[in-house]
């Protein structure tokens, strides 16, 4: 059944309805040819999902009525932000596509001494706009209860000061030998927020792991196989899926 994310102020359940505007409605109406009496499913900004059932389709908004709530949770147990070091093509929108899908709460896109990719701010804001989209159709598409973030680019020091924000803060670096995720998450309890670091093509340097570690990052190794900066992510998002959800 499709199902479409929408704003706090959208749900109204007093009246128990909900109102979908947007790029939506013409989803709705035009691509899914929906009619008066169609049921959707439709999700709001802190993980509430409805069976609803559609009252009426407008020019610019479409009228729900609450059926009932969907209780069903295909979140990860763990909140898992993805800060990915600014690839180069559409890489970034692959690494938010596929990760939305496997689970990812937030992406932070960021720059360091390697990265080649520069924008300026109209071009970051286009950017942000498309990410944004990429993250809500793939939300849809594999049912999640929540629609993932999308920050603004990050600076390296902006970076660093995010360390302290997380119960794990992790950075993956191709040259750790020692130390792999499943080290780190054995002891962490569900219901944490956890962060993931991923260079850009070429990876970290040495000066901004050892910036990274004294700022309260943990480096780990993700395999024995040097990844692609569009794969390291998501083989860390699998790895956690499976150590969360089926271990």
């Amino acid at each position: 059944m499709q199902r479409y994310f929408v704003d706090h102020d959208a749900v109204n359940m007093d009246q128990r309805e909900v109102k979908i505007t947007g790029d939506d409605v013409g989803h709705i109406a035009k691509v899914m040819r929906s009619s008066p009496g169609d049921s959707l499913i439709c999700c709001d900004q802190d993980g509430n999902c409805f069976l609803v059932k559609i009252k009426q389709i407008g020019k610019d908004h479409v009228l729900c009525q609450i059926v009932e709530p969907i209780g069903e949770d295909r979140e990860l147990p763990v909140s898992v932000f993805i800060a990915q070091g600014l690839p180069k093509g559409d890489k970034m929108e692959w690494v938010i596509q596929k990760g939305t899908e496997l689970g990812a709460f937030g992406f932070i896109p960021f720059t360091s001494s390697r990265t080649v990719v520069q924008l300026d701010a109209k071009k970051e804001q286009k950017r942000l706009e498309r990410w944004s989209k990429i993250a809500k159709e793939a939300a849809e598409q594999a049912h999640r209860r929540r629609l993932p973030t999308v920050s603004p680019v990050h600076s390296w020091n902006d970076m660093l000061k995010l360390g302290a924000d997380y119960d794990l803060a992790l950075i993956a670096y191709e040259n750790e030998q020692t130390t792999s995720l499943y080290e780190k998450v054995a002891r962490l309890p569900k219901d944490k927020k956890i962060l993931l670091m991923v260079g850009p093509e070429g990876g970290f340097s040495e000066k901004e792991v050892q910036e990274a570690v004294a700022n309260g990052f943990q480096s780990v190794m993700l395999g024995k196989r040097i990844l692609r900066t569009e794969t390291a992510s998501l083989y860390g998002l699998s790895c956690l899926s499976f150590y969360y959800e089926q271990m």
